[in-house]
């Protein structure tokens, strides 16, 4: 699983069949703390994230194991909103405490 939070969306209105129905969201690679670092990918959305939250999301082969993307031709999805993270004790990310 990766994190990173979600900065855009992407719409398409001609798109596979198989992709119909699905949110995509352009994710934008953090560190734990929810620090911008360099990588984006266009990534399923199977939980309703929003542009500004952190989420962790899968890629590869990983990312069509969800119900929302199984036998699907995707590369991401998002998998969870992420509430906080907590390192050796301390919090390193709190949504209640992000300004984004």
């Amino acid at each position: 699983m990766l994190i990173g939070r979600v900065i855009g969306e992407v719409v398409a209105s001609q798109k596979e069949p198989n992709l119909q129905g699905l949110k995509l969201l352009v994710v934008q690679n953090t560190d734990v703390s929810g620090q911008l670092k360099n990588g984006q990918v266009v990534a399923v959305d199977s939980v309703g994230a929003g542009v500004g939250e952190i989420v962790l999301y899968a890629s590869g082969s990983s990312a069509r194991q969800t119900s929302a993307t199984k036998d699907r031709p995707v590369d991401a999805v998002i998998m969870a909103i992420v509430d906080s993270v907590t390192q050796s004790g301390n919090e390193t990310y709190s949504k209640s405490q992000d300004p984004n």
